[in-house]
Formats: C-alpha cells, sequence, structure tokens
C-alpha cells in the first residue's frame, strides 16, 4: 500500500505542478486538460480502495 500512496503523491505533485506552471493561453485546452488529469486521479483513488478491501476480505 505505501507504493500506492508514493505513486498517488507523485500524481498530486504532477498535476500542482502543471497548473503553476505548464498551462497552455488556451483556456478550453488548460479545462480539458485538467479534466482528464483529475479523472486519472480520481479513478487511481478509487483503484486503491479496491485493492485494500480486496486485501482486508482475505
Amino acid at each position: 500500500m505505501k507504493i500506492h500512496l508514493i505513486v498517488f503523491a507523485i500524481l498530486i505533485a504532477g498535476f500542482i505542478s502543471y497548473n503553476l506552471f505548464l498551462q497552455p493561453e488556451d483556456n478550453r485546452i488548460n479545462t480539458i486538460i485538467n479534466i482528464l488529469y483529475a479523472s486519472v486521479l480520481f479513478g487511481y483513488i478509487s483503484f486503491m480502495a479496491f485493492s485494500l478491501l480486496k486485501k482486508l476480505k482475505k
């Protein structure tokens, strides 16, 4: 589980650094990228929860 948390922390750091430094000029593209990145983050949260529940079941 520790590896999952490290990967999640790296994803969060990437999201924050993108929003601070790497935003494109076009707001529509920026919004699309933010939505896709947030979807990946929420998907990874659900993967972590699923794997945790799977471990608790055993």
